[in-house]
């Protein structure tokens, strides 16, 4: 059996498309006739009494167009954690800063990003030794983007994760919520960044969104990137290029022309 941790992520990998399954399956059977329970929706203790409140839908003016907005990751990180990130990687790429002279690392930000990532519900985020602990710590995260210019799987191997130069810096970062950056979220993601230096110095960075964020979203240069890098291990070069043709042309061709090529890749992780 694999670990409690394996698990995990093999849980939250399967979340996503266990709803878009759902959903799908909801929609065929809808399609042949067949309806749900209303009175989960607009009964006694339903989702609207208890959840959503009252409201209204007028399905002659819906479409399919939420698929635009989308949102994906840009780095290797939770994803409340992406504009801080690329913050931290604006100051990083100015000439005049040098990591090794970091005094203090403050970062503002939506109260959501604070409370799961930030420190503010789940305890101290910089005692970091694990995976677990540092995709889920801004300041690990925020740490080591800033020393290695990237927060990619390499960053959470367990040596880069215990190295000296990361913990010591991570425990200079402090994460604060500000009521002006949670009014704007969900429909920003904002972060504002101050790093000190020993020399008094300070550098500043904001960001409202990242690419990847339905704001900002990826071209296919940047969705092509980032689909190599994720699938480099497990395919080919022909394999990747067949695939990508494939997913460009979707829109006028069959889904199993996909799963087709899907189910014809050996991967390198003992699947056929």
């Amino acid at each position: 059996m694999g670990s409690s941790h394996t698990h995990g992520r093999i849980g939250k990998g399967l979340a996503y498309p266990n709803t878009a399954m759902a959903a799908c399956h909801a929609a065929l059977l809808a399609a042949h006739g067949i309806t749900g329970p209303e009175a989960v929706f607009e009964g006694n203790k339903g989702f609207k009494e208890t959840i959503a409140g009252p409201f209204e839908i007028d399905w002659l003016k819906e479409d399919m167009e939420s698929v635009r907005r989308t949102i994906l990751k840009k780095h290797n990180a939770e994803i409340h954690a992406q504009s801080a990130l690329d913050a931290a990687l604006d100051i990083r790429s100015r000439p005049e800063f040098d990591v090794r002279v970091v005094r203090t690392v403050r970062l503002r930000t939506f109260e959501v990003a604070h409370k799961i990532i930030g420190g503010g519900e789940e305890g101290d985020k910089r005692i970091v030794r694990t995976k677990e602990e540092a995709d889920h710590s801004l300041p690990y995260m925020l740490a080591v983007a800033l020393i290695d210019g990237q927060v990619q799987p390499e960053q959470y191997a367990s040596d880069r994760i215990v190295a000296a130069d990361v913990q010591e810096l991570l425990r200079k970062v402090t994460v604060a919520p500000e009521p002006a950056l949670t009014a704007r979220f969900p429909h920003r993601v904002p972060a504002a960044l101050e790093v000190e230096l020993e020399d008094g110095r300070i550098f500043h960075a904001q960001r409202d969104d990242y690419q990847g964020f339905h704001t900002h979203p990826f071209d296919w240069t940047a969705a092509r990137a980032k689909f190599d890098r994720v699938t480099r291990a497990f395919t080919t070069s022909a394999e990747r290029d067949a695939l990508a043709r494939t997913i460009a042309a979707l829109g006028e061709r069959p889904v199993t022309a996909l799963t087709s090529q899907l189910a014809g890749i050996h991967t390198r992780c003992g699947g056929s």
